[in-house]
C-alpha cells in the first residue's frame, strides 16, 4: 500500500482536518545582500541643475527607492542555476544653499544594477492564463513563461554621503536610457549633464532576492479560517465615541528618549559640498 498521502479527510490526527492542494509559490532560491553604492552619478532635473550652478554648499535629504527591474536568464553551463540582473531606480532629494541665504530643494535620479546567481530548478511546461489575453504578449513573453519568477525585497536606501564634484569642460551630454515610468516621477525633464557641477551619492541598499515557481502542493488543514473580529465601522455610530476610543499620540508631542534609536535614522546624514 502506497505512503503517499492523498487529498482528502486525515483519519488518526484529530489536529489536522483534512489534505488540500493547493497552488502557490513555491521559494527555491533566496539571498539577501547589504550593498554599499559608492559615488553613483546623480543626474538633476533641469531647474535643479540651475539651482546647483548658482548655489554655495548642498544638503542631502533623502533618497527614495522608486522601482527596481529583475530580468531572469538560465546559466548554459549550470543547469537550474539563473541569473538575476536587477536594476534600482533612485529619487535623490538634497537642498542648496543660495547666495542670497536661501534653500532651493533639488533633486535627480540615480540608478544601479547588481547580478546575483541562484537555483531555481528546471521547468518545460509554458503557462498561460487567462488574466493575459493574445493581445498583450508578445514572443518573448510566450518563451519565458518557463521561467522562475524573480522577486525583489528592497527598503529605501540610506543616504552615506553626498558631495559636489566639477564637471568636466570638455564633457559631452551622454544619452540616458530610462524608461517612461521612471521618467514621469519627476516634475521636470532630467538632464543628462555637461560642464555644470554634479552630484555623487553613496547610498547603503538592503536587499532580498528570491526565485519562485507556480507548484501544486499538498498542505494540511486545521480548520476553516474563520475572522474572530468583529468588523468597525463609522455609520450611525456617534462620533465622539468612536474619539473617545482612539490613544492619545504621546509620541506626536514630546520626542523620544536620547538613548532610544531615532525612527528618522535615515534622514541624519552628515554632508557638505
Amino acid at each position: 500500500m502506497s505512503s503517499r498521502m492523498a487529498p482528502g479527510p486525515v483519519a488518526g490526527d484529530v489536529s489536522i482536518r483534512e489534505a488540500v492542494c493547493v497552488h502557490t509559490s513555491k521559494i527555491y532560491d533566496s539571498c539577501k545582500d547589504k550593498d554599499c553604492l559608492e559615488n553613483m552619478r546623480v543626474y538633476l532635473t533641469a531647474a535643479a541643475q540651475e539651482n546647483l550652478d548658482n548655489g554655495l554648499n548642498v544638503r542631502a535629504r533623502s533618497a527614495e527607492l522608486l522601482w527596481a527591474s529583475p530580468m531572469v536568464e538560465p546559466v548554459s553551463f549550470n543547469r537550474g542555476y539563473y541569473t538575476v540582473d536587477i536594476r534600482f531606480y533612485y529619487k535623490i532629494r538634497a537642498d542648496v544653499c543660495m547666495s542670497s541665504g536661501l534653500i532651493a530643494p533639488i533633486e535627480g535620479l540615480a540608478s544601479f544594477t547588481k547580478r546575483v546567481l541562484l537555483f531555481g530548478s528546471e521547468g518545460t511546461a509554458k503557462i498561460f492564463t487567462s488574466d493575459i489575453g493574445p493581445s498583450c504578449v508578445d514572443r518573448n513573453v510566450i518563451d519565458s513563461t518557463n521561467l522562475p519568477r524573480a522577486v525583489v525585497e528592497a527598503v529605501d536606501p540610506i543616504v552615506l554621503s553626498l558631495n559636489v564634484v566639477d564637471g568636466c569642460a570638455d564633457e559631452s551630454p551622454e544619452p540616458l536610457e530610462l524608461p517612461q515610468y521612471i521618467l514621469d516621477m519627476f516634475d521636470s525633464p532630467i538632464v543628462s549633464g555637461g560642464a555644470g557641477r554634479m552630484i555623487v551619492v553613496t547610498l547603503g541598499q538592503f536587499t532580498i532576492v528570491r526565485l519562485e515557481r507556480d507548484s501544486q502542493l499538498l498542505i494540511p488543514v486545521y480548520d476553516y479560517c474563520v475572522p474572530e473580529k468583529e468588523c468597525a465601522g463609522t455609520g450611525g455610530e456617534d462620533p465622539c465615541a468612536l474619539f473617545n476610543r482612539i490613544d492619545f499620540p504621546v509620541n506626536e508631542f514630546f520626542p523620544p528618549d536620547a538613548v532610544c534609536e531615532p525612527e528618522d535614522y535615515r534622514d541624519m546624514m552628515p554632508v557638505e559640498e
